[in-house]
């Protein structure tokens, strides 16, 4: 009589193949899905600026992107710059992607009625947000905010030691 069906070394044998194979595409996984969430908050962040500036513009009001509990890897809020502050959109981030700016973008951006970035003294404003590797020196999107109030997206790997000191757990605050 004949017997159909798999032996247990054939059951083994691809049991074991299944497991290697797993175990080599797990990691490659979560490498190309952390690099997909860098892209899509830096992506986030560029709308966000570009839609605070283009509210200040149609408004003729100061209007403020502000890190939600001081921290830009938490997301943002876009609110008018009034007694009310009326909240506009806010964006919650998962929190796994570390975004550092320099120290006049640490918390806030301010456009004013004429679109324009501005320091809290009035000043003009200009600085870069860097998208960071976790716990590490490096930025791998830097969104750069011109003293005109555009904005633009750059794809490079940079040292940075805002990120190695935020991703630490060192504060940058004065």
């Amino acid at each position: 009589m004949q017997q159909q069906g798999v032996t247990l070394i054939q059951l083994l044998y691809a049991l074991m193949l299944m497991t290697l194979l797993l175990h080599l595409g797990i990691p490659a996984y979560s490498d190309m899905s952390t690099r997909l969430q860098r892209q899509a908050s830096a992506q986030q962040l560029v709308l966000a600026l570009n839609n605070a500036r283009g509210e200040a513009l149609q408004r003729n009001q100061i209007v403020v992107l502000q890190a939600i509990e001081g921290d830009w890897r938490n997301g943002w809020r876009t609110v008018l710059e009034q007694e009310t502050r009326t909240l506009l959109h806010e964006y919650r981030a998962s929190g796994r992607v570390l975004i550092v700016g320099n120290q006049p973008l640490a918390r806030q951006v301010r456009f004013s009625g004429l679109g324009t970035p501005l320091q809290g003294s009035g000043a003009f404003l200009a600085g870069t947000l860097h998208i960071c590797e976790d716990a590490t020196a490096r930025s791998h999107y830097q969104v750069v905010l011109s003293r005109s109030g555009r904005v633009s997206l750059r794809q490079a790997l940079h040292e940075q030691p805002l990120c190695a000191a935020v991703g630490s757990g060192q504060r940058t605050d004065p």
